[in-house]
């Protein structure tokens, strides 16, 4: 069976990047046997902690897309991030505004394989792990990494979001 064409893009770009894992090792999407639209969902089915679960979350910051990636742990203050990035308008982005942006739909979108480069926050939260994980492209898709790895492979920038 051949994997879905978003699991297919997201692993091109890990490997393209050549993204590691807390291993030090090639970084490869995992499907897992049921979606998990949830951090805690994710956490449970990869039996980590949810704080290790690297939510990507669209933000339509004045009509242009915004990539949060969070600790599963918290939520995004949006009036805060608003602030801090000059932002007149931020909130959450609709599922076509997602679509349209990543490719992806909503409880799947990853931090990358995108068909356009994101601007993109990586919570600060989840460097406090040695392997975090992250969406691969649908709901039951999921990759592992590093908090460094993923500043790296999508150009993000570090920030408090909650």
């Amino acid at each position: 069976m051949q994997p879905h064409p978003n699991v297919r893009a997201v692993q091109d770009a890990l490997t393209a990047a050549g993204t590691l894992d807390g291993a030090g090792e090639p970084s490869m999407v995992r499907l897992l046997p049921d979606a998990v639209h949830t951090a805690a969902a994710a956490a449970e089915a990869l039996d980590v902690e949810v704080g290790q679960i690297a939510n990507s979350l669209i933000f339509d910051a004045d009509d242009t897309p915004l990539l949060v990636l969070t600790s599963g742990a918290h939520r995004v203050d949006t009036a805060g991030l608003a602030a801090s990035t000059g932002v007149t308008r931020l909130r959450r982005a609709t599922p076509e505004f997602v679509r349209a942006h990543t490719g992806q739909p909503i409880g799947g979108v990853a931090p990358l394989g995108h068909p356009h480069p994101l601007r993109t926050l990586v919570d600060t939260a989840l460097a406090a792990y040695p392997e975090i994980w992250a969406a691969g492209g649908v709901p039951q898709a999921v990759f592992p990494t590093t908090y460094a790895e993923l500043l790296r492979v999508t150009a993000g920038t570090p920030a408090e979001v909650a």
